[in-house]
């Protein structure tokens, strides 16, 4: 670094930061409204500012920090997407990621968020359906949506910390303020519909088996975290649709009686079906406390 005191430390990293991050590269960078709000010099002059070496430019320097950083946030993407990468192979997803990160450049300190818009990105690069069914497309963008969500829910707060429900939280109910309550789900708790069975897939890829794409099927999950392990639950439609309901924030007794409605059967049809689903969600521990709407 140049030993010239008119650039003070500070400025020279918000400077250096602002030239090496640049998505369009070095010299791009160094021309940028936020490097040259720090140090007002062209790339033709930025010797001034940064030294060269017996055998590089001043630029090439630059390149090495930009390569670097560069690197590191495609060993961030390539680590958050293993099942896609098996998919589509590396090549390919690397060729993706770089259009990614030139259209949706870090903004967060941190990388856990820099992978926050890639199934979105995929979304809306995708080609157009031919006949309207879930094809090799959607296939991927599903991957991609499950594979954020596990990096969302591991990355998230949990409930390691937090006493869940229990069933003797439940007995000590009477029947009219149990159906008359609201359930407070956990905060790592999340819902999500696929078109395909991407969850079997990607613990094949975790598990370093060699699955086969599978063929479309609407898919529904319940994905949450206990004791630092992501963990996932295929759901019945009916069961997704009672859930759900119940993390917007209804009653125990609307959210079945807007199933019954969707249905159109009688409670006493599916009776063993709700008592089924709620044991399972609280050994899941799915839910954080119990809340008279009353």
């Amino acid at each position: 670094m140049s030993t010239n005191e008119q650039h003070q430390l500070d400025v020279i990293q918000r400077w250096m930061q602002a030239v090496i991050v640049h998505p369009d590269g070095v010299a791009a960078g160094i021309e940028s409204a936020a490097a040259q709000s720090e140090v007002n010099v062209s790339a033709d002059q930025v010797d001034g500012v940064i030294d060269r070496s017996n055998s590089q430019s001043s630029i090439e320097r630059l390149e090495v920090y930009a390569n670097a950083y560069r690197a590191r946030l495609l060993e961030v993407l390539v680590g958050e997407y293993p099942a896609l990468i098996h998919a589509i192979g590396e090549e390919v997803f690397v060729e993706l990621a770089n259009g990614y990160l030139e259209a949706h450049p870090p903004g967060s300190y941190t990388l856990a968020a820099l992978g926050q818009y890639f199934p979105d990105y995929l979304a809306k690069s995708r080609p157009a359906r031919d006949d309207g069914q879930p094809d090799w497309a959607d296939f991927l963008i599903d991957l991609a949506r499950l594979e954020r969500i596990y990096s969302e829910v591991f990355d998230g707060p949990g409930i390691e910390q937090i006493t869940a429900i229990s069933a003797s939280d439940i007995q000590g109910l009477s029947v009219e303020a149990w159906l008359h309550s609201k359930l407070i789900p956990a905060p790592c708790l999340r819902l999500a519909t696929f078109e395909f069975p991407v969850h079997e897939y990607a613990t094949d890829v975790r598990c370093e088996r060699q699955p086969a794409p599978p063929l479309a099927q609407t898919t529904h999950l319940a994905i949450t975290r206990r004791d630092f392990i992501v963990r996932r639950v295929g759901l019945s439609e009916p069961e997704f649709k009672v859930l759900s309901a119940l993390i917007a924030g209804q009653t125990i007794s609307e959210a079945l009686e807007s199933l019954l409605q969707t249905t159109g059967q009688p409670a006493v049809e599916i009776t063993d079906d709700v008592h089924r689903w709620f044991q399972t969600w609280t050994v899941a521990r799915y839910f954080v406390g119990i809340r008279s709407s009353q």
